[in-house]
């Protein structure tokens, strides 16, 4: 893989000669696209509570645009025109996939995970056992975790540019509620759960309803029940509302996901 890295690296300093046609560069970046595509690597992970970005697999995906060609695609009724295939063999990954459902070749789904009509973009990884529900979104290279659930229509952005940009982290065991957007590289910590309608990004507070302090931004801690909140700020045209996050209660390691729900519905938020 080393090896691998540093022919991908190479390529990526010349980009600018590439094309369409040239076969020693399109076999290797599929080699590295393949990597993603199984599991074998992944674009970023969390090392000692840091995020570390893989950026040779992220310039890999970048080169593979500029290598393939638009081509048609017949899949039943339906046609596609895209320069990246879908993915295929659901049935020998173990992973449910219901109709309306699709993700893109160089995406890894591990077994157990279960797709309802929803969509998973190049790079992303989906952990085992977790669900992306009904028109939820996986963008490119964002990394979910384990017993996860996207609740419906939740939107988890892509960070593809530049290659050392740090994409979307979900943590194991965290719920997003329904409508949620988490973008630019914002940060859910394990067990971690978010009200619907939650907007989360590095520009977005993160603040502690016990004390009223920001705890980050764009990273909400694990294992506590946050929600949509606005902060009043004085502005020269007047008094206004800015979004921000709310961290409602944290609670011990391996809380069941039913109390976390439970106190969201103290608060009158929904799930």
């Amino acid at each position: 893989m080393a090896d691998l890295q540093s022919r991908i690296d190479e390529l990526w300093e010349h980009r600018d000669e590439l094309a369409p046609g040239d076969r020693e560069a399109d076999a290797l970046v599929t080699e590295a696209v393949d990597l993603l595509d199984t599991g074998k690597a992944r674009v970023a992970e969390v090392v000692e509570d840091d995020v570390v970005v893989h950026e040779w697999l992220k310039k890999a995906i970048l080169l593979l645009f500029r290598l393939r060609s638009m081509e048609t695609v017949h899949l039943g009724p339906f046609e596609y025109h895209d320069k990246i295939p879908l993915k295929t063999g659901f049935a020998e990954a173990g992973v449910r996939v219901v109709p309306g459902a699709s993700a893109r070749w160089g995406s890894y789904i591990e077994p157990g995970a279960i797709l309802m009509p929803s969509y998973v973009n190049i790079g992303a990884r989906v952990g085992s056992g977790t669900m992306v529900d009904t028109w939820a979104t996986v963008a490119t290279c964002a990394q979910i975790g384990r017993n996860v659930h996207l609740a419906g229509g939740v939107g988890i952005g892509g960070v593809l540019e530049p290659a050392e940009a740090v994409p979307v982290m979900i943590g194991d065991d965290a719920f997003i509620g329904s409508r949620c957007m988490i973008t630019g590289g914002a940060r859910v910590g394990n067990g971690a759960t978010l009200g619907a309608g939650t907007i989360l990004n590095p520009s977005v507070p993160v603040i502690d309803a016990e004390t009223g302090e920001e705890i980050s931004r764009g990273i909400v801690p694990p294992w506590c029940v946050a929600a949509q909140a606005q902060r009043r700020r004085e502005f020269p045209g007047g008094e206004f509302f800015l979004p921000c996050v709310l961290v409602l209660r944290r609670l011990p390691e391996g809380t069941p996901r039913y109390q976390l729900n439970d106190v969201l519905r103290e608060h009158g938020v929904d799930v």
